[in-house]
């Protein structure tokens, strides 16, 4: 495939670049077990999913909201009812969901060859601490305060496209996320690249929330790992 029109990169973060199911799991899991409920990292992280996807789909309220609904929904389903400041415990705890292990050196090595946007389902409030974990210049920043919505919306990217001012074959979004990412992107005509790390999920990128025609819908690179795509696009000359 030829890639040479690519000119900038942008990227999900939570996922992606952020270890998202760490971040969640410490999250809940201890606010669910202090009512003896201990239910598997994947039916946490399923859940959450299916969770945030209804409350994205409104609607739109802030991330924050969304995540303190999802944390009284997750709860709610084995039976609890949780306090204030234990429903706070999951959007507070997102300044703290580490990076992978590749996401700093590999940003920075990109940035020395592309602009970089994020392109991410947070406000940029919350996105604050995080932004000092990826460890390399991005250039944009587009969140979804300021789309007013949520991905797979398409709003993030046509943003994108905007303040890049690129063409979509310009532009190779990469991300974990078949539906968020993926499947939009595609539509648009954006070149992608799929990051399809291990994970507690048996289907990385694909979850009750993910509507079959996204699950189908095939990325323009797959890579394992951050650091891999970094090696598929030095390979092209990239």
């Amino acid at each position: 495939m030829d890639l040479s029109s690519i000119r900038a990169l942008s990227f999900d973060c939570y996922g992606t670049l952020i270890d998202w199911e760490t971040g969640i799991l410490r999250a809940v899991r201890p606010v669910l077990s202090v009512r003896g409920l201990r239910p598997s990292d994947e039916e946490i992280l399923v859940a959450y999913a299916r969770l945030e996807a209804i409350h994205e789909s409104g609607e739109y309220i802030d991330y924050r909201e969304v995540l303190s609904r999802v944390m009284r929904d997750l709860a709610s389903e084995h039976g609890a009812s949780l306090e204030d400041r234990e429903v706070e415990r999951l959007p507070a705890s997102l300044a703290t969901w580490p990076a992978f292990s590749d996401t700093a050196r590999t940003l920075r090595a990109l940035a020395t060859r592309f602009p970089l946007v994020i392109c991410s389902n947070v406000d940029a409030d919350l996105f604050e601490a995080t932004h000092e974990m990826l460890g390399a210049d991005i250039e944009w920043v587009v969140t979804a305060d300021f789309c007013r919505s949520y991905k797979p919306n398409p709003r993030h990217l046509r943003v994108a496209l905007a303040l890049t001012g690129l063409q979509p074959h310009e532009l190779l979004h990469v991300a974990q996320s078949r539906s968020h990412d993926i499947a939009p992107a595609r539509a648009l005509s954006i070149r992608t690249a799929w990051i399809n790390r291990p994970s507690r999920l048996k289907d990385r990128g694909v979850t009750p929330a993910t509507p079959a025609s996204a699950a189908t819908v095939e990325p323009d690179l797959s890579a394992t790992s951050l650091e891999d795509l970094d090696r598929l696009l030095r390979s092209r000359g990239l």
